[in-house]
């Protein structure tokens, strides 16, 4: 079978593919109509066969479609030259989008085995491509059900007042934006707001109620508006449009030779606002929820402690004699690595300057800091919605766990937005960072504690004895000024014989888990 077939369909080239399975079967496929002649799909056609084989993406057949003047066919009004040496915008849109849906699609439909339906057929493009591909989403929501923006040219002129004044798009659509952070940053033109305004219309599109679970929003802080940028989402953004496991978490592929934890799912998980990737690890209980749902425990640093804590839970809550089970959810990173240095150091801690921060071992550069406000904001969010829409959850019952530099966030979170979860336990936290900042927030935020009643959070507090001095004289200095400032406030402090700072991590377990089930 020849993979490629250039066809001509009235007076438009087209360029077909079909998946390896096609001439071996009689089914039917999904279809991905692409601008620009396909060479997003031609440009990556060993991976794309690669996730086909492999299960990470249903087999589609590709439909590359070519167009004699961009300017013309991919904008959706006409608009002036940017500059006194380019050429106009046609705004012949709407009649290019007809053509797809009204010559080629029943063409391709009648001589070849598809899947008709729009929830079965994408239309992906970028730049003035992936602008052409929304305005698709607007006019014919009725053939295309999925569509792909790469680097869309939301600059275009009328564009964000266009999405302004409209009720939004049909919520049973599927969208998969990129967008890179380096895009028109060197233009002189209109072209240099590219960032702004893709960003202004994924704002507009929440806003305008279309349901996230049906849009992606990949953000690259080092993209460029160019085609290798596109050509390398091409793939990412045929997964989040055609897998059968679509919304905001995807599942991440295991090999199923290895060992695999009985209950547990991996997701992986893209924050909205930061564009930063997660692994979201999730433990779910054998015994069905209780009424009132599973209690919570949100465990930092997933990639070191989601493992030993689901084993545990999954031991330790079994009847007739066991612990409340409870849904256990680790927040990690896409590494092999248990503790990923960078991202933590950026995702746990407050902006500190070097002068605020002792000598670094060795006297390397502190990494990036002061994402900790960004990170709570994407599991209050994002992710705890999200499993709220999942599983049965109690939300009286939700324990935020953090290690380290995990338990300073942790102990910031309690303190700067305590309603957020009702528990928390910080595992040798880091007070130090910040020259102590933790004891100025709390000199704050502990004047409200004493009237919060029963809404005030439970605490518990963890060292091990074979820890640095200071790391436990920090420990038991927050747990007194915790308890002076507010009496009636309920934490609980422990220090584990015989442990030091890793150790600590599975002595604690049990001790952890009576803490978020009691």
């Amino acid at each position: 079978m020849r993979k490629f077939q250039q066809l001509k369909i009235g007076e438009r080239e087209v360029l077909l593919y079909l998946p390896p399975s096609y001439e071996k079967t009689v089914r039917h496929y999904p279809v991905v109509y692409v601008h620009d002649g396909g060479f997003l799909f031609t440009s990556c056609l060993n991976y794309l066969e690669h996730l086909f084989l492999s299960g990470q993406l249903p087999e589609l057949i590709c439909v590359g479609v070519e167009t004699a003047c961009r300017n013309d066919e991919y904008t959706p009004w006409p608009a002036e030259a940017l500059t006194p040496t380019s050429i106009g915008f046609g705004g012949m849109g709407r009649g290019y989008i007809d053509e797809i849906a009204e010559v080629l699609k029943p063409y391709i439909d009648r001589h070849y085995r598809t899947i008709p339906a729009a929830d079965s057929t994408g239309m992906i493009g970028g730049s003035l491509g992936g602008l052409i591909s929304w305005f698709a989403g607007y006019w014919r929501p009725d053939v295309f059900g999925k569509l792909g923006l790469l680097s869309p040219s939301f600059w275009y002129p009328g564009v964000l007042d266009f999405v302004r004044g409209s009720q939004g798009l049909d919520p049973n659509l599927r969208v998969y934006m990129s967008l890179g952070g380096l895009e028109g940053i060197y233009k002189q033109t209109v072209q240099k707001n590219m960032v702004y305004c893709g960003k202004e219309v994924y704002r507009l599109m929440v806003e305008q109620g279309f349901p996230q679970a049906q849009l992606t929003f990949a953000w690259d802080p080092d993209g460029t508006h160019d085609d290798l940028f596109m050509a390398q989402r091409f793939p990412e953004a045929l997964q989040r449009l055609f897998h059968s496991t679509p919304g905001l978490l995807q599942p991440v592929k295991e090999n199923s030779a290895r060992y695999h934890i009985p209950g547990t799912e991996v997701w992986r998980m893209t924050a909205d606002h930061t564009g930063r990737e997660y692994r979201v690890f999730v433990a779910v209980p054998d015994a069905p929820p209780p009424e009132a749902g599973y209690p919570v425990l949100y465990s930092l640093d997933g990639n070191a402690s989601f493992g030993s804590l689901a084993e545990a839970m999954r031991l330790q809550s079994r009847g007739p004699h066991g612990i409340p089970a409870a849904l256990i959810v680790g927040i990690g990173y896409d590494s092999l690595e248990p503790l990923v240095t960078t991202e933590r150091f950026r995702d746990y801690t407050v902006y500190a300057e070097d002068g605020e921060l002792p000598e670094r071992p060795g006297g390397t550069k502190w990494p990036e800091t002061g994402g900790a406000d960004e990170f709570l904001d994407f599991l209050e969010r994002q992710l705890k919605p999200e499993l709220g829409r999942r599983y049965r959850i109690n939300r009286a019952k939700q324990t935020l766990f953090g290690h380290s530099l995990g338990g300073f966030v942790t102990l910031y979170a309690m303190m700067t937005r305590r309603e957020a979860f009702q528990r928390y336990a910080a595992a040798s936290p880091s007070v130090w960072w910040k020259n102590h900042v933790l004891y100025t927030l709390w000199e704050q935020a502990g004047e409200t504690f004493p009237d919060a009643g029963e809404s005030s959070p439970e605490i518990l507090l963890i060292t091990g004895t074979e820890e640095k001095e200071s790391m436990i004289r920090d420990a038991r200095e927050l747990m007194n000024r915790l308890t002076q400032s507010c009496p009636k406030l309920a934490v609980e402090y422990k220090e584990v014989e015989r442990e030091g700072h890793v150790s600590v991590l599975p002595a604690l377990i049990s001790e952890l888990l009576r803490f978020v089930t009691s």
